[in-house]
């Protein structure tokens, strides 16, 4: 098992990164919370996690070993796989898909693309008490944006690779673009276009 990777950022992309240990380049996916901990840094510390399936073994990176304890425990339940825990983690971070599912806020992990009502309340009882027993803390920093180009485009790759068609990925980015002026984080972005579309 990989349980981190230390080394040079050589690409970074919304949904996934590529790191360069020792030479050798390491792809993983990533959710938007770790995106905005990681997008200033050259050399990176990434947790990771490794799901082996019968057609791919899918490397997973996180920032933090709290935002991997999460995932890990999302994966645990029934129905939820690795593609859904992380897109869970991208539409909240860490502390408000936490919060919901301690206050069994089933309407609210609902709102996330790919849950349904019986998955919503699966996630719920099997990690309601987990959680409950643990303590957490999670900043957001907020970034002024200039040019809304490249913001746009690391967007509509985001919504792309979360599975939402182009033309309503398109439409929703630049609906949420035009509302929020000039600060907006490309996390905020791409969530706000999450429940718009």
């Amino acid at each position: 098992m990989i349980a981190f990777l230390k080394g040079r950022l050589v690409h970074l992309d919304p949904t996934h990164v590529v790191i360069d240990v020792n030479g050798v380049g390491y792809h993983a996916n990533i959710s938007l919370q770790t995106y905005s901990d990681i997008k200033e840094q050259e050399n990176i510390s990434l947790f990771t996690h490794l799901s082996i399936r019968e057609d791919a073994h899918v490397l997973f990176g996180f920032s933090g070993e709290a935002e991997k304890k999460l995932f890990q425990q999302l994966v645990s339940v029934s129905g939820v796989g690795p593609s859904t825990a992380i897109v869970m983690l991208s539409y909240m971070n860490s502390n408000e898909l936490k919060t919901a599912i301690v206050r069994e806020d089933a309407a609210a992990l609902q709102s996330i693309k790919g849950i349904g009502g019986k998955t919503a309340q699966r996630v719920i009882i099997e990690l309601k008490d987990k959680l409950k027993k643990e303590t957490w803390e999670d900043s957001q920093p907020v970034i002024s944006v200039g040019p809304h180009n490249t913001l746009r485009k690391e967007a509509l790759s985001a919504l792309l690779t979360l599975g939402l068609p182009k033309a309503a990925a398109e439409k929703s980015v630049d609906a949420v673009l035009k509302k929020s002026g000039n600060t907006i984080t490309l996390e905020d972005l791409v969530k706000q276009s999450l429940k718009n579309a």
